[in-house]
């Protein structure tokens, strides 16, 4: 399966690994447990089981808009099928501009039945994951909000990339590639 997903400013990525940092050292699942060289802050827009040259082309046309600033909008939970807590963006225009082309590009040349619906417009929730887990109702604590920092006021969307979920590797995908 291949990710699109779009990277935060230096800034806003610091921040992120902060509230990752914070969540892990009061013993809660945080995303600073993922080691790998792959894992950063990141903003889900589909995923499809390949990235062919149509859909290529037009992700190509899609990273022109950046970087596109964005507003987070604060602390949210998710129960599907894991336990996920995140940092919510606000889905303005633009962003939801940008997520719409890239569900077009997607769903060009791939099976709509081999896409998650979670990332089909209408049903996409714009996130920064913070922390996931499987155990139901992980993130209800009332400490949670205490613990974290404040999320950035604003932020920019600044490289679009793809991650390939069987063979790990990153691809970034750039205007007129």
């Amino acid at each position: 399966m291949r990710t699109v997903e779009l990277l935060l400013d230096e800034a806003a990525d610091a921040a992120v690994r902060e509230a990752w940092r914070r969540l892990a050292d009061a013993g809660l699942r945080s995303q600073a447990r993922h080691r790998s060289p792959t894992n950063s802050p990141h903003l889900t827009l589909a995923s499809c089981p390949e990235l062919t040259a149509p859909i290529r082309w037009e992700l190509a046309e899609v990273a022109t808009a950046l970087p596109l600033p964005v507003r987070f909008a604060g602390l949210i939970r998710f129960e599907r099928p894991t336990s996920v807590l995140a940092w919510s963006l606000a889905p303005d225009a633009a962003l939801a501009e940008l997520h719409r082309k890239v569900w077009d590009a997607v769903t060009s040349d791939n099976r709509p039945e081999t896409l998650n619906p979670f990332h089909a417009p209408g049903n996409w929730s714009p996130h920064i994951t913070l922390g996931r887990t499987r155990r139901a109702g992980a993130f209800t604590s009332r400490r949670i909000p205490e613990l974290l920092p404040a999320p950035p006021l604003s932020a920019h969307l600044a490289t679009l990339r793809s991650f390939d979920t069987e063979t790990g590797a990153l691809e970034i995908l750039t205007p007129g590639a």
